[in-house]
This record gives structure tokens, C-alpha cells and sequence, in this order.
């Protein structure tokens, strides 16, 4: 996303019918590099790592259908729409990643309560922008 302070990171969303299928792929997906971490926090994911300890890539993956796909979808416009908002978030994550640069938990309980508090406005929000179709 232009502008907004973070890792080079690529992160990947793609949506599959059948998330339970996604294990039995678990072998090639290490064979291009990528570790597969299961649920790794949030029910109903499948993720993966690329990069070690130098992430360079990470794939959620999740069934259709499923509210946290509509999340980070929103999440993601609210700080497209709102610069200031993103502006504030990558600050914070550029603060705690100079913070815990080898400590990935502290480095998310950091960002917990902005998050929070972005998810629930990014969520308002797009209710209420006809062009986010993907909350209906």
C-alpha cells in the first residue's frame, strides 16, 4: 500500500472452498519455500511463511464464506480511504518492529488495540460505502 510504513512483506489472501484440502498441499508448498504454520491463531486459516526469519512472503488462506476474509478486505480500504489512519498505523508498526525486531508476539500485542479500533471503524465504513459489495 503506497505511503504506508511497513516490512516488504507480500501478503496473499487466496479463498478456496474446502479449507481442510489445503493440508494435503502442505508438502509443495514447502517445496517453493514456504513453511506451513496451520491455523497459527485464527480458526479457520490455513498460513504460511516464506523467508525464515527474513519474511519475505505470507499466504492466509481461507474458505469462502468466511468473516475474516471481509476483514482484511475492509481493513485494507479503510486505510486506502484514510491516509491519516494508515499513516498513524505504519508509525506504530515501524515503532514496535525498531522495539521487538526479534520478537514477532510482542510486535503483534503492540498493534492489538489499533487494530482493534481501525477494524471496527473500517467495518462501519464500508457498510456504509455502496462500493464495498464484499460486507453485504
Amino acid at each position: 500500500m503506497s505511503g504506508l510504513h511497513a516490512k516488504p512483506i507480500i501478503d496473499m489472501m487466496p479463498v478456496v472452498r474446502d479449507i481442510h484440502r489445503v493440508n494435503g498441499y502442505n508438502t509443495a508448498m514447502i517445496a517453493i519455500g514456504y513453511e506451513p504454520k496451520g491455523e497459527n491463531g485464527i480458526a479457520g486459516r490455513r498460513y504460511f511463511q516464506k523467508g525464515g526469519d527474513c519474511r519475505t512472503h505470507h499466504v492466509h488462506m481461507y474458505a469462502c464464506g468466511k468473516s475474516e476474509i471481509k476483514r482484511h478486505l475492509a481493513f485494507r480500504d479503510y486505510l486506502r480511504a484514510h491516509p491519516e489512519v494508515a499513516q498513524e498505523y505504519g508509525s506504530l508498526k515501524e515503532k514496535l518492529s525498531r522495539r521487538f525486531p526479534y520478537d514477532i508476539e510482542s510486535y503483534i500485542k503492540g498493534k492489538e488495540l489499533l487494530v482493534s479500533e481501525i477494524d471496527r471503524k473500517a467495518i462501519a465504513w464500508c457498510r456504509m460505502n455502496t462500493n464495498a459489495n464484499y460486507l453485504t
